[in-house]
């Protein structure tokens, strides 16, 4: 639930970084905005967990993707049908199942997600504008989902409520399948209690082979 929290809350920014370099962009980012006259809180929703992390420059391109919500870990061909999405410390399990699904899908992108607050309000904003009758650029999501085809199959992972992502299905209209947390309190190791709760890779597998599934049914 705590990811909703962050989503949902008013004058609260949340992010959820994955890897130690978006968390040193963001807290940079943090620290000014908290302290800006019309700025407000910033929340980060952290692990302890240990995972392998990138070898890549900090550019200023990358810096103002993860800033505005999300980025292409690896980016789709144009006209992709298939996408992994996901957010924090499952990073991992999906690209784990990424390259598993790149040998029969090679055009799937892998969708990381660094704050689904500021996508969601960023997306929200664009369709009010819009419903106004104000010219607005696309939002951040917008964008992003813009690569993919139309009836692209999409799966979004993450280690707190699936619905903290779920909306993402509803920007361009394609099937998502949301994985997530809706239960806490058991304990394990962290790929038994992952299996346990359908977030790990062969998890995101299955989903991505039940929502392909669906489209080409959809497709006939």
């Amino acid at each position: 639930t705590t990811p909703l929290i962050g989503l949902g809350q008013p004058g609260l920014t949340a992010f959820e970084p994955a890897f130690a370099d978006e968390l040193a962009a963001i807290m940079e980012w943090g620290f000014a905005h908290i302290q800006a006259p019309k700025g407000g809180s910033v929340y980060l929703r952290l692990s302890t967990r240990p995972i392998p992390q990138p070898s890549r420059p900090m550019t200023d391109d990358l810096r103002d993707a993860l800033l505005s919500g999300g980025y292409w870990l690896r980016e789709p061909t144009p006209g992709a049908e298939l996408a992994v999405i996901y957010t924090g410390v499952v990073a991992p399990e999906a690209m784990d199942a990424f390259e598993q699904i790149r040998e029969d899908v090679p055009g799937a992108g892998l969708l990381a997600v660094t704050s689904a607050d500021c996508l969601h309000a960023d997306w929200r904003a664009a369709r009010r504008a819009r419903k106004r009758g104000t010219a607005a650029k696309p939002a951040r999501i917008e964008s992003l989902l813009g690569r993919l085809a139309p009836d692209a199959a999409l799966v979004s992972v993450i280690d707190g409520h699936p619905a903290t992502l779920a909306w993402i299905g509803g920007v361009g209209r394609h099937r998502l399948y949301p994985l997530g947390v809706e239960r806490f309190g058991q304990s394990g190791d962290i790929s038994d209690l992952y299996r346990t709760y359908g977030i790990d890779a062969d998890a995101i597998l299955d989903a991505v082979a039940a929502v392909c599934l669906e489209r080409m049914d959809r497709s006939r």
